[in-house]
């Protein structure tokens, strides 16, 4: 591997350590996606885990890009990643492995075939845990031994023990921290003990993007819509998380709203129209004659409530 620093923003020249990189890419790693708005705190804090080997978990609210933007710092340095998502499907099968039965030379044999977990560990992969304040508690026991400073794995049914690679790395993306579904948002999300968080070795917050920066996106992504346009839909967004963090919605609009809406919108070409079938519609609804009034503010245009 080599040390890399190209492709980052200006602040990582700051950072006083060497990123470790790979010379080429290989086929599980993540394309550059050039438009995505690099936050500086997260990408030190993934940095760190990088060339340090740390584990580092991204917290924030949905739609801010949390597993994205370990993705891009990846794909930055030509680093293999594998995203698993926790939700309540995820066994501690899938994660650790299973007997299956296959043939040799015409007999049917037993045969153990490793998890994800096992599989990872062995190679050069940054390991990405999606939504991991959902996984069942028998899943994150199997995590918590990865998370020890070593980060051995021990295979009971294999008699093994597992070293993991130099270059093998593990990050995590939550919405709680392991509160649970405290603010009644996050349905399926669990509580977890102290213990289990308490591994993580750096826990970087990522929120909404500034306006100029979600500007940046959403033009790139939708270079159809006008400078007004664009403002004006940011202007409204922002307003919905305002609302939000005021108690007077129940959901937000965030960038990843925002691309649907521009996307929808041209699609559709009514901006009414694919703001409803974005936003408007997932409201509840006597919420809407506040998303309606915020509307207004923004486009100096009334919506059809009535229609939605």
């Amino acid at each position: 591997m080599i040390s890399l620093h190209s492709g980052f923003p200006e602040c990582i020249e700051f950072a006083d350590f060497q990123i470790p990189a790979f010379n080429k890419p290989s086929e599980l790693v993540p394309a550059v996606d050039r438009s995505y708005q690099l936050n500086p705190e997260a990408t030190l804090a993934i940095l760190a885990g990088f060339a340090f080997n740390r584990r580092v978990m991204l917290q924030g609210m949905h739609g801010t890009g949390k597993s994205t933007h370990i993705e891009q710092v990846a794909a930055r340095l030509n680093w293999p990643c594998l995203r698993i998502n926790l939700d309540g499907q995820i066994t501690r099968m899938d994660l650790i492995g299973k007997d299956v039965i296959v043939l040799e030379d015409g007999k049917q044999i037993t045969r153990f075939q490793e998890g994800l977990v096992p599989w990872s560990l062995q190679r050069p992969v940054a390991l990405i845990l999606d939504e991991y304040d959902a996984g069942q508690p028998d899943v994150m026991f199997v995590i918590q031994r990865m998370l020890e400073r070593e980060g051995h794995l021990t295979l009971l049914d294999q008699n093994r023990v597992i070293k993991p690679n130099p270059s093998f790395r593990i990050f995590a993306t939550s919405n709680t921290v392991g509160l649970g579904n405290w603010n009644g948002l996050y349905q399926g999300t669990q509580l977890l003990n102290h213990g289990q968080i308490d591994r993580w070795d750096i826990v970087a917050a990522l929120d909404y993007l500034e306006p100029l920066e979600e500007e940046k996106i959403l033009t790139a992504r939708v270079p159809e819509l006008s400078s007004e346009q664009t403002k004006a839909m940011i202007g409204l967004a922002n307003l919905t998380r305002n609302g939000f963090a005021a108690g007077d919605l129940s959901t937000l609009m965030s960038t990843r709203t925002l691309i649907t809406w521009g996307e929808n919108w041209r699609i559709f070409k009514d901006l009414k129209l694919a703001f409803a079938l974005a936003f408007l519609n997932k409201c509840e609804a006597d919420e809407k004659g506040l998303v309606a009034e915020l509307y207004q503010r923004c486009f100096a245009s009334e919506l059809d409530l009535n229609n939605s």
